[in-house]
């Protein structure tokens, strides 16, 4: 077996397109694959052999593409990273969009941004992907509608007791200050963020504190979220702990969508503002509130986020069956 792969990067984190060689995974809905691919073994095998060291590390990310759910979306996309399959990816769909671009998947719109739409688990976005010349410069990802779950949420860490605001974005977060735990958003204290991320999420969904109140395949908290302040309110910085440990080297996109509901609700947001979030290696992404709706009985936004891949490489990925430590391992 071969499987062929398209490397991006967003912000610095990575994303690795499965061109070819992803196991069939039926389903009526992207949704419905993904519940698939979470039962089938060999789905969670081939996962793991490209996430996984020797052809991954701890922090890979990446995505199998998949049929969309109807004609109305140019492509469905499977995301996943070392634990598992996720609901949502933000810096995934902007390297998605700019790789359907660049490879000629969706023509390239005459005038103004071209439209990419994609299907993936928590429902259908867009991306308007930004071209000068012939060349991409970025992608705005119009995401779900996002709203936040509950606030002042009591959590009991190692390093105390503090309150986490939970927030949907396409996924579940949980969002509190680094100096609550006596921490900053700096390389430094890269460790320290990790293990507080794992607790914070560990404590809240033994206690089934994210529940989503149509789907229970969009609950529990998917990521924990540390901030600190930025040069000015609308400048704020973020490392986001996903899944088992891994930490975003973007801003994260999905991520932000919930920063934006969050600042939004309380009025830190406004309709004409941008925030500019921060990653912990410094990158940036932009966002702002494209519109105002509902979603499940509460007040929600449309979170627009802004930023740019590049890709890095191409890879044609091979399995020496007699290979001992196929299909890979992780070593954090």
């Amino acid at each position: 077996m071969t499987w062929h792969t398209v490397d991006y990067h967003t912000a610095g984190e990575p994303f690795r397109i499965v061109t070819a060689g992803a196991p069939p995974l039926p389903g009526d809905s992207v949704a419905d694959r993904r519940a698939r691919a979470i039962a089938d073994p060999e789905a969670q095998r081939v996962r793991r052999l490209l996430c996984q060291e020797p052809r991954g590390h701890a922090d890979m990310y990446g995505g199998f593409l998949v049929p969309p759910d109807d004609d109305g979306a140019h492509l469905g996309v499977l995301f996943w990273h070392k634990d598992g399959f996720s609901t949502a990816c933000g810096h995934g769909t902007i390297a998605l969009a700019t790789w359907a671009v660049e490879a000629g998947v969706v023509p390239q719109a005459a005038d103004g941004p071209t439209e990419v739409v994609v299907d993936v688990p928590s429902g259908r976005v867009r991306a308007l992907v930004h071209v000068e010349g012939d060349r991409v410069v970025g992608a705005t990802f119009v995401n779900v509608p996002s709203w936040v779950h509950s606030r002042d949420v009591e959590v009991v860490t190692s390093r105390g007791t503090v309150r986490v605001d939970i927030a949907f974005g396409g996924a579940m977060y949980a969002v509190l200050p680094a100096a609550d735990v006596g921490l900053d958003v700096v390389p430094p204290d890269y460790a320290d963020l990790i293990d507080v991320g794992r607790q914070v999420r560990d404590a809240l969904n033994a206690r089934r504190a994210a529940e989503h109140p149509d789907d229970p395949r969009l609950s529990g908290i998917y990521g924990t979220i540390l901030t600190a302040p930025g040069e000015h309110p609308l400048h704020q910085r973020n490392c986001t702990v996903f899944a088992d440990g891994e930490v975003d080297r973007s801003p994260c996109g999905s991520g932000t969508a919930a920063r934006v509901a969050l600042l939004a609700e309380d009025g830190t947001l406004g309709e004409d503002d941008v925030l500019v979030h921060e990653s912990i290696v410094g990158t940036f992404f932009e966002a702002r509130v494209e519109a105002r709706t509902t979603a499940h009985g509460r007040p929600a936004v449309v979170p627009a986020v802004t930023g740019s891949a590049y890709r890095v490489g191409t890879s044609e990925f091979t399995e020496d069956p007699q290979d001992p430590v196929s299909p890979g391992f992780v070593l954090r």
